[in-house]
């Protein structure tokens, strides 16, 4: 992945922070709770990774405990998209989707304060728990003659030509028909703050995640799947503080 397209959202985020603002709260950081949610952009994920919730709870003046869950899709490095002739899109040899559930438990420290109405608040954070994959089909439309179609998962032994694919099923299409893997999560982060008022709370977490499962996960049957993975990401949070 090219390392510029991922950098650049984050560069852009930091350049772009709205002017600061004159309210009653403002400078003030005085606060016991925080319930955020987050987009997320990673190495193993498409243009938006997954979505992340996170309430963290103060247990001192530099320590922070939190509970985080996050909903993601994982793709196999080896992913790359094609045009059909009817110009729909697909992934050639992939047989199911990976989504994963994560829910967390961590613990934040602050290392460096802002200082009133000014500056970014840098904290640094751990985490981890189980990981619940969902495991679902990834359906294509095949060609069999010039008049019929069917719409079914991929099967390379089935499915021999790339040039008779037309397309894929909808989006969740085969997620009831989903087999579970059960595995676990750890991550490390440096979390950058940049609210200026004590009940708005907006920041960017800059990490690196493993998540492994208990068995390899077939996400393209023709080359070599994973039972580990790993990834580089950031996460926008946007939320509030009491």
């Amino acid at each position: 992945m090219n390392k510029l397209n991922f950098l650049f959202p984050v560069f852009f985020f930091l350049l772009t922070l709205p002017a600061l603002a004159q309210r009653e709260d403002a400078g003030n950081y005085e606060y016991d709770r925080e319930y955020l949610l987050g987009v997320n952009k990673n190495t193993n994920g498409g243009m938006i990774g997954g979505l992340a919730l996170k309430v963290g709870t103060r247990l001192d003046d530099s320590q922070f405990a939190f509970f985080g869950l996050e909903l993601a899709n994982v793709k196999h490095p080896k992913e790359v998209r094609y045009t059909t002739v009817t110009g729909n899109n697909y992934i050639f040899g992939k047989s199911n989707y990976l989504y994963a559930i994560r829910p967390h438990y961590g613990r934040e420290v602050i290392l460096f304060k802002k200082a009133p109405n000014q500056g970014v608040q840098v904290s640094a954070l751990a985490a981890v728990g189980p990981s619940i994959g969902l495991v679902a089909p990834y359906f294509i439309e095949y060609a069999i003659n010039r008049v019929e179609t069917v719409v079914e998962q991929y099967d390379p032994a089935v499915h021999q030509s790339r040039f008779n694919i037309l397309g894929t099923g909808q989006l969740l299409e085969g997620i009831g028909q989903s087999e579970l893997a059960i595995g676990g999560m750890a991550k490390a982060a440096l979390y950058f703050e940049f609210g200026v008022f004590k009940s708005n709370a907006t920041g960017l977490e800059v990490g690196y995640q493993v998540e492994g499962f208990q068995k390899k996960i077939p996400l393209i049957l023709r080359e070599q799947n994973r039972q580990f993975f790993q990834s580089a990401y950031f996460t926008l949070f946007f939320g509030f503080r009491k």
